[in-house]
């Protein structure tokens, strides 16, 4: 009789608390680390990833455009997926668009060095 009677006040006293040990309550823990990891991580990430790709998109000939590996060079072609970059004065290269990570000088729009020649 006492064991049934000291179950009964246990359960009832645990019973706010019982709801966070269900399957709802570790959701409810980790639902503002989930939130969290997406601000400080993922988004930053993919802001990142769009403005390196328009930067990729706006390539033109005559920009000053620094590699991953550090090397820097002078865009004189650009293709789909490569880009002719100028390394020193007669050293061409094919260098992939993607290992492109800054562009130090915007070069003349091709109409505007068109015309001074």
């Amino acid at each position: 009789m006492f064991d049934t009677a000291y179950a009964q006040a246990a359960g009832a006293a645990a019973g706010p608390a019982g709801f966070m040990e269900g399957p709802f309550g570790s959701l409810i823990l980790f639902l503002p680390l989930i939130v969290l990891f997406y601000f400080l991580i993922l988004r930053p990430q993919q802001s990142r990833a769009k403005q390196h790709q328009a930067m990729i998109t706006g390539l033109k000939r005559g920009d000053v455009v620094v590699l991953s590996s550090g090397m820097i060079g002078k865009v004189v072609r650009v293709e789909d997926r490569e880009v002719g970059l100028e390394i020193a004065t007669g050293v061409t290269v094919k260098v992939v668009k993607g290992m492109i990570t800054e562009v130090r000088a915007r070069g003349e729009p091709a109409a505007a060095n068109d015309s001074k020649a």
